[in-house]
């Protein structure tokens, strides 16, 4: 079973990820999350709570990024666990996936604030 939770702060969506996406109910839950976030201008994926990654999943995180880029949106991957980390590497996959740091996001924020500072 997977828990997601979204906050919005400013243009950043974060998609805080607890569980196991393993079967489709998971991935489409991760999916819907994600794809409600039209306005943001970046959303981070927390993974550092998920504890199992299988194909589907790894389908998903494709599809998101191919939807995010489709739209103009970063999608960036954050702190995922170390078996996450691990399936993303064995699969290729870590190669185009953008995994930020704690201070990328904390930049995605500050970038965000210069924006609406100039439209003030």
């Amino acid at each position: 079973m997977l828990s997601v939770h979204v906050d919005n702060v400013q243009d950043v969506a974060v998609v805080q990820c607890e569980g196991r996406i393993v079967h489709s109910d998971a991935a489409y839950t991760l999916r819907n999350a994600v794809t409600l976030q039209t306005d943001a201008r970046a959303v981070v994926l927390d993974l550092s709570g998920v504890e199992a990654l299988e194909g589907g999943g790894l389908g998903m995180l494709v599809f998101l990024r191919q939807w995010a880029r489709e739209r103009g949106i970063q999608l960036k991957l954050f702190n995922p666990s170390r078996f996450v980390r691990h399936r993303l590497e064995r699969s290729g996959l870590s190669r185009i996936f953008d995994i930020a740091s704690i201070g990328d996001v904390l930049a995605l924020f500050d970038a965000g604030k210069g924006r609406y500072a100039m439209a003030s």
